[in-house]
């Protein structure tokens, strides 16, 4: 645990491992035809990079992904990576209004899509986007809203869009480049290169891009994986979206640093999970409570065999305990671990072990990890407080970002001139180092392990013709940990409803986003000052919705 952190990037990573278990299972899916030993693994990055290199893909080039947990999404985590190209990670369930924004702002040259997820058509999204795609020559996409963008590059069955290369034109371009070329680029970088910029809501405004590097990246994956014991013989069944840091990093980067077999899942489905850890003697599972408990409560979960299990993390919002103690008697993970953190910390800043008193383990988010400071302080006066006290959670260390891109007043906001980035979650801590997180200073959502901020749903609600005041706040759920609510103000003269405002929702943002709840009301109460009392509206709606029970659910 207490080993110096490692000076590598993120491709020389790779390239260790593989020296050293290159015949290990690296990839496996059990739903479809990819099972990679870690060379062979390290074989598809390496041609996909060099194919990157072909198109001209620079050093410091964003190339954004939008996809999935596929293999091709994990391909091009390690190829961008060699050839030093932060990868932008895009959540799935972007719609217009959002991929606008994150390629406006992001600047990425490159974008890799698959057809679809659910209901959400990409190749349609992005020709919306960019109406002369169509009419473009693959690699030549002049586009006056998304000036950088160049690039569009497709995967799947089907042949290539028009205007866009297919993922196996750029494996044949690879061929023709040597391995020498991308030995010479992969030897260039340094540690403190951004490698990737993951989108957050964070805690103010619009979703912002956190730049991580690969010292940041690398480390915490270690240190992570460490707390779990993790070796070459474990295998870990990643059911979280890989566009999260919890699977990027505490999934993908945690095993590949100790040679662990990944086995994905497209996405989140219990009874797929189960069948992949009764196939595939999986030995660690991550999961949202939510997962866990679809899971639990799934009527074929005596059915499957969990005598492989060891460990894995519940992370992502806050973890009932009764849930935690269900996993642990129910699905043999008698060493399950929580993590807490935040995307600009890499994320993990504390985390519970394997051999800590099954108590800590369900009351608490853990110690702080290796290398990595902590301490709980007065928001107001930044002054540290006495044990058990509460206050905001600040930690510095090596697993900060580097800022949020092109945003230098947002980055100062957060990491003051100390180096201490101020997490606004208000936590405590005993004698022993154990902390726990008790809220939230501000009043972002986390739903399901998605953090939401309600302005930015708040804003694009008010472009509603017949809405006049809106706010958004989260309520208790026992599935979810949090769902949204908006309490809406019509314009006079004007009629509106609950459906009305879900279908416009449903067109235009992210469906994790879309309020679960709307309840019209006349007036918001404020304060003398004229603040809306958010905290007024959070109880009103417990009172309304009958969700006493809920609100007193015991978390860690």
């Amino acid at each position: 645990m207490s080993e110096e952190l490692l000076e590598i990037t993120l491709g020389d990573m790779l390239d260790q491992i593989v020296d050293k278990y290159p015949d290990n299972d690296g990839v496996v899916y059990t739903d479809r035809n990819y099972r990679r030993s870690y060379r062979e693994f390290r074989d598809d990055c390496n041609l996909f990079a060099k194919g990157l290199l072909s198109l001209g893909v620079q050093v410091g080039d964003n190339v954004a992904i939008w996809a999935t947990n596929h293999q091709q999404w994990l391909i091009n985590m390690f190829a961008t990576a060699k050839i030093g190209s932060p990868m932008v990670t895009v959540n799935t369930n972007y719609k217009v209004f959002e991929l606008e924004y994150l390629l406006r702002q992001c600047d990425a040259t490159t974008l890799i899509l698959m057809r679809k997820n659910r209901d959400v058509d990409y190749v349609d999204i992005i020709n919306q986007l960019c109406p002369k795609l169509a009419t473009s020559e693959p690699g030549k996409l002049n586009s006056e809203k998304f000036p950088f963008l160049k690039n569009i590059i497709f995967f799947g069955d089907e042949p290539a869009p028009a205007g866009m290369f297919h993922w196996d034109d750029i494996n044949a371009l690879g061929e023709k480049v040597s391995d020498e070329v991308l030995a010479a680029r992969q030897s260039s970088l340094t540690i403190n290169q951004v490698i990737n910029i993951q989108y957050t809501s964070g805690t103010t405004g619009f979703p912002k891009g956190v730049m991580l590097t690969h010292y940041n990246l690398v480390n915490n994956g270690k240190a992570i994986g460490d707390c779990m014991a993790f070796t070459e013989k474990d295998r870990l069944c990643i059911t979280v979206p890989f566009f999260h840091c919890f699977g990027m990093v505490l999934a993908i980067i945690a095993s590949m640093t100790h040679g662990t077999t990944m086995v994905p899942i497209e996405y989140f489905n219990a009874l797929k999970v189960m069948e992949a850890i009764q196939s595939e003697r999986c030995t660690a599972v991550h999961g949202v409570p939510t997962m866990f408990i679809s899971m639990l409560d799934h009527k074929d979960f005596s059915k499957f065999d969990f005598s492989s299990m060891r460990t894995g993390i519940m992370a992502g919002s806050p973890c009932p305990i009764k849930v935690m103690q269900d996993v642990v008697d129910k699905m043999n993970m008698r060493e399950i671990t929580i993590v807490y953190g935040l995307t600009e910390s890499s994320p993990g800043c504390t985390q519970t072990r394997t051999y800590d008193p099954l108590e800590k383990r369900v009351t608490t988010v853990g110690q702080v990890l290796p290398h990595i400071e902590a301490k709980i302080v007065d928001p107001e006066s930044g002054k540290e407080m006495p044990l058990n006290q509460p206050g905001e959670f600040i930690a510095r260390g090596y697993n900060i970002m580097k800022g949020y891109y092109n945003m230098p007043e947002a980055t100062a906001q957060v990491i003051d001139k100390d180096g201490w980035l101020h997490s606004g979650d208000i936590a405590s801590v005993d004698e022993e180092g154990y902390y726990k997180i008790t809220g939230r200073i501000k009043d972002m959502v986390i739903r399901g392990g998605e953090n939401i901020y309600p302005k930015e749903i708040e804003d694009f609600l008010y472009t509603h013709p017949s809405v006049s005041d809106v706010q958004v706040i989260g309520i208790p759920s026992r599935k979810y940990g949090e769902e949204i609510l908006a309490y809406v103000i019509v314009k006079a003269g004007c009629t509106l409803t609950e459906d009305e405002l879900k279908e416009y929702c449903y067109a235009n943002i992210a469906r994790h986003k879309v309020p679960s709840y709307f309840r019209f009301i006349d007036a918001l109460p404020m304060t003398a000052s004229g603040k809306i009392q958010k905290f007024k509206l959070r109880e009103m709606a417990v009172e309304e919705l009958g969700l006493q029970d809920e609100d007193a659910t015991e978390t860690a």
